[in-house]
């Protein structure tokens, strides 16, 4: 939490003094373009890292250190940037982040390969390998996926919603900004809470739109029981009209049958 807060204070400081790019402690890293991530949650897998990741550069290498013998994650990664200047976004916007309970370190490091690792980048290649193993349906469960996976898109669809005008706003920020502009992390962090206000503007208006749905339905549900209670009450007073003629028709036939028995003798 320590560095966190470090990392924080520094670049707040250089925000209030509006210190130009080459001036700032990032510069000290401008060889590298690896960062080091800690405090990982331990169920995510270097597929999920790069993904967390890739919002702020592209990544072209990752490390996750498992122990050797149980091949776990440790918690933490080497992560290297095709741009180096993305490890500044990186470290500024993801240090401190929190991720499935846990707060993430994110800082600059000079990372040195181990004598037995890939020489090449291994993002697209690791990248490659997941798309192929969500896409494999030669497992029980994979032929599962197949056959209710329409069923599966479609209830899905729904889900999907159109981003808000903030929220291209953000991206478009994030990607294309100058990144030499000192006032673009404090421009960033002001976006993001113009999101959050309006992702929360949204949510309320849904829930009104749900709560007036549900009102709806219920108010078409009473007016068709109320119908169908009727149409119940018509029926069962038809039941006993048609009941009571029968009787009376079987009354008149046995008196008729009884005096043409009476007038025979």
């Amino acid at each position: 939490m320590n560095n966190i807060r470090q990392v924080q204070a520094l670049n707040k400081r250089e925000l209030e003094n509006a210190v130009p790019p080459e001036a700032s402690w990032h510069a000290d890293y401008r060889d590298t373009a690896y960062i080091y991530i800690g405090g990982l949650p331990f169920d995510l897998s270097e597929g999920d890292i790069v993904t967390i990741f890739s919002q702020y550069g592209e990544p072209v290498h990752v490390n996750l250190v498992r122990d050797k013998e149980t091949g776990k994650s440790r918690g933490f990664a080497f992560l290297k940037y095709e741009d180096q200047r993305s490890t500044d976004l990186a470290v500024d916007n993801l240090g401190g982040a929190t991720v499935l309970g846990r707060i993430l370190r994110v800082d600059h490091t000079r990372y040195k390969k181990r004598d037995d690792e890939e020489d090449t980048n291994n993002v697209a290649k690791l990248m490659g390998e997941t798309a192929k193993a969500a896409d494999g349906d030669t497992d029980d469960e994979g032929r599962r996926r197949k056959r209710r996976g329409g069923s599966e898109e479609r209830n899905r669809e729904p889900r999907k919603r159109k981003l808000l005008k903030e929220e291209i706003e953000l991206e478009e920020l994030i990607r294309n900004h100058d990144e030499e502009d000192p006032m673009k992390e404090f421009l960033i962090e002001e976006k993001r809470e113009e999101v959050a206000q309006a992702l929360e503007r949204e949510a309320r208006k849904e829930k009104s739109s749900r709560r007036r749905d549900s009102r709806e339905r219920s108010s078409r549900h009473s007016r068709h029981h109320h119908r169908r209670h009727r149409h119940d009450e018509d029926r069962s007073r038809s039941r006993e009209r048609s009941s009571r003629d029968y009787k009376d028709r079987s009354r008149r036939e046995r008196y008729y049958r009884d005096r043409s028995s009476e007038r025979s003798r």
